[in-house]
């Protein structure tokens, strides 16, 4: 059974950090992109960061960039978000994904293979 298991999340005031993590079990995603998208109360949920299998092609929202970093390892499957210089504003459930063609079509949410179940993310001012 492939799984994507989100953790790392919690409550932090503003202009504080939190890594958030992915670990796929189940099979190994050798060639997939990974990234996160999140959805917010209320809100749709929107494309957050992306990245390739080789590392080379990194994507990321315009009201993240400066602020948030992407990163994998290949050998232990995982993915990782740093969030640094958190506002309200980014206070969401948080969605690892995998996506089997790369980080262009990992932007469209309707062309992503694996969802994880989500993770909260609650920053308070």
């Amino acid at each position: 059974q492939v799984q994507l298991v989100e953790s790392g999340g919690g409550l932090v005031q503003a202009g504080g950090s939190l890594r958030l993590s992915c670990a796929a079990t189940g099979r190994t995603f050798n060639n997939y992109a990974m990234g996160w998208f999140r959805q917010a109360p209320g809100k749709e949920r929107e494309f957050v960061a992306a990245i390739s299998w080789s590392r080379s092609n990194i994507n990321y929202a315009d009201s993240v960039k400066g602020r948030f970093t992407i990163s994998r390892d290949n050998a232990k499957n995982t993915v990782y978000l740093q969030m640094n210089s958190l506002k309200p504003e980014d206070t969401a459930v948080y969605y690892c994904v995998a996506n089997a063609i790369g980080t262009t079509y990992l932007r469209d949410q309707r062309r992503n293979n694996y969802w994880g179940q989500g993770t909260q993310v609650t920053v308070s001012s």
